[in-house]
């Protein structure tokens, strides 16, 4: 194949790839607990951010969810015996990408846990995610004190089933709920999607508060609607899961360059690519640059973790930024910082987004697509916005700022890439 052709054949996959991600249509169905719905999620497996990792090189975040989720499952009675378990190989562990699910910061998902089942139905693809349980000292910080294991077991038995009555109701009538919609009336009212979640926690609780008040008592009533006003972050996960139903919607592209997965697991980031299947490239992650809570700075700070840099790869978080002027009072910067963020991603991106708009850019689309060529040709890497937790198990969040990503995947990517395909 000549070079002309080989870039004609790259171009028109990439073409197909993009339409594919921005013509996915997400629509949150049910909720379940992840053992009974999460593809090959075994009875002693738990699963995390990132590329698959093993506890030796786990970091002090991911290590804390881990032994906070054994906690939980009541495999074990303390944090000893928990490490015990875990060294003596009784639990399994594995990427949360590899069973089509999303968890934010440790992304740590066990069986008992509930879970958002969201449908693609353009595709009639599932993808799942954990709920979102707020800032500050949570589990998916690395913390697992009683505080944070009432809380989630509260959500379990709780939470989990005011959601199961009231999603039975709006799948019925309704189909369930637009999360496409909610995203993009989301962008024009000041979030990205990624760090701020105001608008889109608010527009999702305005789906479902009908729901809420005609078909739960009072107190339970009352308590759900609490819980979710007052996380400002609830919608984040959905966001997340929505994201991955339309990247994997542009996934799996013979002789697309798209990239269709960026995860961090707390020691390494890894990236996807299109036409290279289901291989991780990876580097090790740095710090996130940005502002931390009274009393920490970046010494205290775990290397960079999560996988809700699934959002900048359809658009969203990073690549969104100057839609979402509020943002710098929590991650850091300048307005324009925000902007030239946004501006980088153009340099990296195929297209602007059909759905997907900034109103302070006369509602350009977002820049959508993120192509190893281009990053590779111009030296810029993608940039996001992120949560900070603390190195330590057991502490919890210390801040938000910005991370830039590592070029090597990228680098490796693309090799991979041309000896795949000849080229």
């Amino acid at each position: 194949m000549t070079t002309i052709a080989i870039k004609e054949r790259i171009s028109s996959a990439n073409s197909v790839a993009v339409q594919r991600m921005m013509d996915s249509d997400p629509f949150l169905v049910d909720v379940d607990l992840a053992g009974k719905r999460i593809p090959n999620l075994k009875s002693k497996m738990i699963l995390h951010a990132g590329p698959p990792i093993e506890w030796e090189d786990m970091s002090g975040t991911l290590r804390g969810a881990i032994l906070g989720a054994i906690l939980l499952e009541k495999w074990a009675d303390s944090i000893k015996e928990a490490e015990e378990l875990v060294v003596l190989k009784k639990i399994e562990f594995d990427s949360c990408h590899n069973h089509s699910s999303v968890g934010p910061m440790a992304g740590v998902i066990s069986p008992s846990m509930p879970v958002f089942i969201i449908k693609d139905r353009l595709s009639q693809n599932y993808a799942y995610t954990n709920f979102n349980e707020g800032l500050g000292k949570a589990l998916r910080f690395g913390a697992y004190d009683d505080e944070v294991l009432t809380k989630l077991n509260w959500m379990k038995e709780n939470l989990f089933k005011f959601l199961k009555i009231i999603l039975q109701k709006l799948e019925k009538e309704k189909g369930g709920v637009g999360l496409k919609s909610i995203i993009s009336q989301a962008l024009q009212m000041g979030d990205e999607c990624h760090n701020r979640n105001q608008a889109g926690t608010l527009l999702f609780l305005k789906e479902i508060t009908p729901y809420i008040f005609s078909y739960l008592d009072r107190k339970q009533a009352n308590e759900i609607f609490s819980f979710i006003s007052s996380n400002n972050h609830f919608f984040l996960n959905l966001v997340m899961a929505a994201s991955k139903c339309m990247a994997d919607q542009a996934h799996n592209i013979e002789y697309s360059t798209i990239v269709t997965a960026i995860a961090r697991n707390g020691t390494e980031v890894g990236i996807r690519i299109s036409g290279l299947g289901d291989q991780w490239f990876t580097d090790k992650a740095s710090i996130p640059e940005g502002l931390y809570f009274s009393g920490y700075s970046s010494k205290d700070a775990n290397p960079d973790i999560g996988d809700s840099t699934i959002t900048e790869t359809v658009g969203l978080g990073g690549a969104a930024m100057a839609a979402s002027p509020a943002i710098v009072k929590f991650v850091g910067g300048t307005i324009k910082d925000i902007q030239e963020m946004t501006d980088r991603f153009k340099k990296i991106t195929i297209t602007q987004n059909r759905y997907y708009t900034i109103p302070f850019a006369e509602f350009e689309g977002t820049p959508t697509g993120i192509d190893i060529r281009k990053i590779l040709q111009s030296g810029l890497t993608p940039k996001a916005n992120t949560g900070i937790a603390h190195k330590t198990p057991g502490i919890g969040q210390i801040g938000a700022g910005i991370v830039t990503l590592p070029i090597k995947p990228f680098k490796e990517a693309l090799m991979s890439f041309a000896s795949k395909y000849k080229i």
